[in-house]
């Protein structure tokens, strides 16, 4: 049995004492990624976020393509339209889409519009 990897993008900004991923097993649990700092509407902060879960995926010799699962939090559900229009454009071209969820939380970090969470398998790994 494999031991857990952090994960991380060097120079990338951590809110709070947790690893940016943990890779295991060829299974990878991605933590929160928000982009506050992208702007202040939810298609930048959504596009920003992917951005970073794209970033962390890479880190881990992993693409988008690996994603199980997403799970996204919007701090308005009335964002959902716009966000899945980003959301839309990251996934294309994937064969198979993750499992997805999204819904409100009373409040996100750092006052960001959306929290994309991801867990992947290198499909590499364990063949």
């Amino acid at each position: 049995m494999a031991g857990k990897e952090r994960i991380e993008v060097e120079g990338a900004t951590v809110y709070g004492p947790y690893s940016p991923a943990v890779k295991s097993n060829g299974i990878l649990w991605l933590s929160g990624q928000i982009a506050p700092e992208a702007g202040d509407d939810i298609t930048s902060q959504t596009k920003a976020s992917f951005d970073k879960v794209d970033a962390l995926l890479a880190a881990a010799g992993m693409s988008k393509d690996d994603a199980c699962f997403v799970q996204v939090l919007l701090n308005d559900i009335k964002d959902f339209p716009t966000m899945n229009d980003a959301y839309a454009t990251w996934v294309e071209g994937i064969a198979i889409a993750p499992a997805r969820a999204a819904f409100e939380a009373a409040a996100l970090p750092a006052a960001a519009k959306v929290e994309i969470i991801v867990q992947a398998i290198d499909a590499n790994c364990c063949e």
